[in-house]
């Protein structure tokens, strides 16, 4: 049996070293699943490292987050999903937080809960009630000395209270590595994404007979139109003659 004190260490430090890539938070996400048996242990050193860390770290550990959830449930191990759903309000909170700080990771939260609502993981009740806050989240500049609005009344009207941070270091301006980190890490997922976009099944022919389906068939109209830019191609050639 591993030692449960390196064990933690071990994984603490595959989360420190997320980025961008998907294969450190496969990596991550395979290690805390090889070690189910301290799933409650390695579920509070996510929670932990979560609120301690600066914003991108933040940021990259909900992206993992979403690789543990869908690999816990291949894999048969429903514990790390239901944890997640227990304190997902304190994930948010932490990656998001009500204080501005964490004004540019609200589209990551927002895609993470989309992703986790596809795959029935969270209810969409429960992402309508998150959402409801991150819209108030969202309009907060990255920095409160920015802000004219009062930050004691800025959750007068919150539909829902989220639980409160344990992170006691204020509210810090990015510093410049950080910024240029994030930067990076950013242009990275958004290549991902529009690889996946225009990414080809199997079957090669698929997007071919969408294509025949959804074209309308030839009528006196198109004909009209053939003749109309080959009588154009003609003037041209007899320009340019």
């Amino acid at each position: 049996m591993a030692d449960p004190f390196e064990v933690r260490m071990r994984f603490t430090s595959q989360l420190l070293h997320l980025n961008a890539s998907v294969n450190s938070s496969q990596k991550a996400a395979h290690y805390a699943l090889k070690h189910r048996d301290m799933d409650e242990d390695l579920h509070s050193c996510i929670l932990e490292q979560i609120e301690r860390n600066n914003m991108n770290n933040r940021a990259n550990i909900m992206y993992f987050i979403e690789h543990l959830c869908d690999m816990a449930q291949r894999e048969n191990h429903p514990n790390y999903v239901r944890m997640i759903q227990q304190d997902i309000l304190t994930v948010v909170d932490a990656v998001a937080p009500s204080d501005g700080s964490g004004a540019a990771n609200v589209k990551v939260v927002r895609r993470v809960l989309a992703s986790l609502q596809q795959k029935a993981i969270l209810t969409p009740d429960r992402v309508t009630e998150i959402e409801a806050c991150l819209q108030e989240r969202d309009t907060l500049p990255a920095h409160l000395a920015l802000s004219p609005i009062d930050p004691n009344n800025q959750q007068e009207h919150a539909p829902i209270q989220f639980p409160s941070s344990k992170n006691t270091n204020g509210v810090s301006r990015p510093d410049k590595r950080q910024i240029e980190q994030r930067i990076e890490e950013d242009r990275e997922r958004h290549k991902r994404l529009r690889e996946s976009i225009w990414a080809v099944g199997d079957d090669g022919d698929e997007e071919f007979e969408r294509t025949w389906d959804e074209a309308s068939e030839i009528n006196e109209d198109d004909y009209i139109a053939a003749e109309e830019d080959a009588a154009e191609r003609m003037q041209a050639v007899e320009f340019i003659d």
